[in-house]
């Protein structure tokens, strides 16, 4: 009897496990416009979102705010007026969500001051790490990138942008050329660049 509770337990404990990812989040639609706070090391700062300056970034974007993505992640790469781009270490977590690819889009929205974009390497690639505009970074919207035009912006900053320009960036690039530490020894990673901001909670706000 005393074997038996103790497998029944066990089994409630696997049964509460939290779940990382599951392939029907990413069927969910964004409303038409949404408001998302993010608590960080230096402050809040408020972003709003309008689905039609990019319908597939935004979507993505609701999804990952919705079930805590970006919950504890990294402003891994700032770079002094131009970026401050930031992810999760949790490789697992950034893989099944990358697995489903967001189509690209055209620019709409300009990489003006502000504005928060997912960054990307080739075509389809958009899935997770994003960045916001420390100036207008008007190349970007027409830089041709591995055959793919410009980086849509989908969201800006309507409150805190001094919060946003006060995220360390003293490493610069260097911090972002160890991800593979981050992604296998967070802690390690994080002794070796102590002054990297962290975004401590994200989630939306009624407008």
């Amino acid at each position: 009897m005393k074997k038996l509770g103790i497998a029944f337990i066990l089994s409630l404990c696997m049964g509460c496990s939290p779940t990382i990812f599951k392939s029907k989040w990413t069927k969910e639609v964004a409303p038409a416009t949404y408001l998302v706070r993010f608590e960080t090391t230096k402050g809040d700062f408020d972003i709003k979102v309008k689905r039609e300056w990019s319908p597939k970034a935004a979507d993505r974007f609701h999804q990952l705010v919705t079930y805590n993505y970006f919950d504890d992640s990294i402003f891994y790469r700032v770079l002094p007026k131009f970026v401050a781009q930031f992810g999760s270490s949790d490789l697992r977590k950034q893989r099944a969500w990358k697995s489903y690819k967001i189509l690209d889009e055209n620019v709409l929205l300009e990489n003006t001051k502000g504005t928060l974009s997912f960054a990307r390497s080739t075509k389809e690639t958009r899935g997770t790490d994003l960045y916001i505009n420390l100036e207008n970074n008007s190349r970007l919207d027409t830089l041709n990138y591995n055959d793919v035009v410009g980086f849509p912006a989908f969201g800006k900053v309507i409150k805190g942008m001094d919060v946003v320009l006060q995220i360390y960036s003293g490493y610069e690039a260097a911090s972002a050329k160890k991800l593979n530490l981050m992604y296998s020894d967070r802690v390690k990673y994080l002794e070796e660049f102590p002054k990297l901001d962290l975004i401590q909670k994200v989630y939306f706000l009624k407008e």
